[in-house]
């Protein structure tokens, strides 16, 4: 999957990285001035997804917008009352937030962090796919396309998509799965559920390997795991916890230990720290001995989302997010489906 990441993508991921090292005190202070009176005199709201910058997530939570899942980062947009939604994601986010509040303004700081679900699930492949399968159910996670979520039966996020295909597995349904293999994988063993699986992974869960976490279990035998479930499922056994972002920030509280290993996107640890300040929290080793790890934990489109390129789509109002009509209607069918479940 590491070369599904262009080279471009990574260096940008890595400077945005960098550049949140060296602001001054000065320059962070005016750029999140400037971002709030934009914002007023706009009617936005900023809707930002628990992996971007922690810095984008300090702003939203300053300015009263939503920092969340991507469930839940729809579901706000829905139900907000400004004018322009201002996503800080990845693009099929933007899209969700499009699809589900056509009479609202979508932008995003910038329209070239996708994800590597999305790219490895092209609309025509998947049809063909999908063809070879008439009589089956096809749900599909939201990281995919607009196009990909209107051929869609349902649409799950990771939070809801084990009580889906329960609940479509009581009513005798056979499930196209697409595209996280790992997430599907998971979902099966759950549920026993009669699932063919789209051949798919994520970049970043996709690095995390079974030895280097039972190496760091054997450094921190104290330790509770908490695991996405889009990690491969030897990653997933070893897990104290499992479950989505939002259910792995639940977890950190609930769970009777002082110490935490997380397989998942680092930046979730700025919600982590937060919410549980007397704990401790380590990453999760990616790859392992001579592999080239791409992402390192962190998501290198997320990455792509700084509070300098944020001012400026708010400044400009361009990175504006625009899903062809028929396909909007098509897929609300499946996104509905989704958010009222």
């Amino acid at each position: 999957m590491n070369e599904i990441v262009p080279g471009h993508i990574l260096k940008r991921h890595q400077d945005n990285i960098l550049i949140k090292k060296k602001y001054d005190p000065n320059t962070l202070k005016n750029l999140k001035k400037s971002i709030k009176k934009l914002l007023d005199e706009k009617n936005g709201v900023l809707i930002s997804h628990y992996y971007v910058d922690e810095e984008i997530q300090k702003l939203t939570e300053e300015t009263n917008g939503c920092v969340s899942d991507s469930l839940q980062m729809a579901k706000f947009g829905q139900t907000t009352d400004a004018n322009l939604l201002v996503v800080s994601g990845v693009k099929f986010m933007g899209e969700t937030s499009k699809i589900l509040s056509p009479e609202k303004t979508v932008l995003m700081p910038t329209l070239e962090a996708t994800c590597s679900l999305d790219l490895g699930c092209p609309i025509e492949d998947f049809k063909n796919f999908c063809d070879q399968y008439p009589d089956r159910e096809i749900v599909v996670y939201a990281n995919t396309s607009a196009e990909v979520k209107a051929l869609a039966d349902w649409v799950v996020t990771s939070s809801i998509a084990l009580e889906v295909v329960e609940y479509l597995d009581s009513q005798n349904k056979k499930i196209i799965w697409a595209p996280d293999k790992h997430l599907g994988k998971y979902i099966q063993t759950k549920t026993n559920a009669d699932m063919v699986l789209w051949d798919s992974s994520c970049v970043v869960h996709d690095e995390f390997k079974f030895q280097g976490l039972q190496k760091m279990k054997a450094l921190h035998p104290d330790a509770g795991v908490l695991v996405h479930p889009e990690s491969p499922m030897d990653v997933i056994n070893l897990a104290d916890a499992v479950g989505s972002t939002s259910q792995i920030i639940n977890a950190a509280k609930e769970l009777n230990y002082e110490k935490f290993i997380v397989a998942t996107d680092k930046g979730i640890f700025y919600q982590l720290q937060k919410e549980n300040p007397n704990k401790e929290f380590f990453e999760a080793p990616t790859a392992g001995n001579g592999a080239q790890c791409k992402s390192c934990s962190q998501c290198p489109w997320m990455g792509l989302n700084s509070l300098e390129n944020l001012e400026r789509t708010l400044i400009d109002m361009k990175n504006l997010i625009d899903v062809p009509n028929q396909i909007a209607i098509e897929a609300q069918r499946s996104l509905n489906r989704m958010t009222s479940f």
